[in-house]
C-alpha cells in the first residue's frame, strides 16, 4: 500500500477528484494549507503599505491506495494539477506498513 500526499493549487481539486473517482478511488482527505517554494510569494499593497505575502494558499490531499493503483493515481494527479506554471505543486509517496479500519478491525487492502 502507498500513501500519496499532493500539494496542489486550490482550483485543480474538482478535476483531480473527478479523475480519481473515475479510477475507483472513493476516499481522500483534503486540508487547506499555506506554503511557499520556488514561487516565493508576491508583494501586495494594503492601505499604502507594501508587504510580502510569502505563504500562498494551497490544498493538500492525502489518499491511501493499493500497490496496483499507485501509478494510475499519480498519473491522474499530475494530469489534472498541471498548468505549466510555477507553483503547480508536489506529490509525495510513502510506503505503508498497515491500514486498520477501526469499525470492523479490517487490516491491509481490505481496510482501504
Amino acid at each position: 500500500m502507498k500513501k500519496i500526499e499532493a500539494v496542489i493549487k486550490p482550483f485543480t481539486l474538482d478535476a483531480i477528484k473527478q479523475e480519481l473517482h473515475s479510477l475507483g478511488i472513493t476516499g481522500m482527505t483534503v486540508y487547506e494549507v499555506k506554503g511557499f517554494g520556488r514561487q516565493k510569494g508576491h508583494t501586495e499593497l494594503y492601505r499604502g503599505s507594501e508587504y510580502v505575502v510569502d505563504f500562498l494558499p494551497k490544498l493538500k490531499i492525502e489518499l491511501v491506495v493499493k500497490d496496483d493503483q499507485y501509478e494510475p493515481v499519480i498519473d491522474a494527479i499530475k494530469l489534472k494539477a498541471h498548468t505549466g506554471k510555477i507553483g503547480d505543486g508536489k506529490i509525495f509517496v510513502t510506503e505503508l506498513k498497515d491500514v486498520i479500519r477501526i469499525r470492523t478491525n479490517e487490516h491491509g487492502d481490505s481496510a482501504i
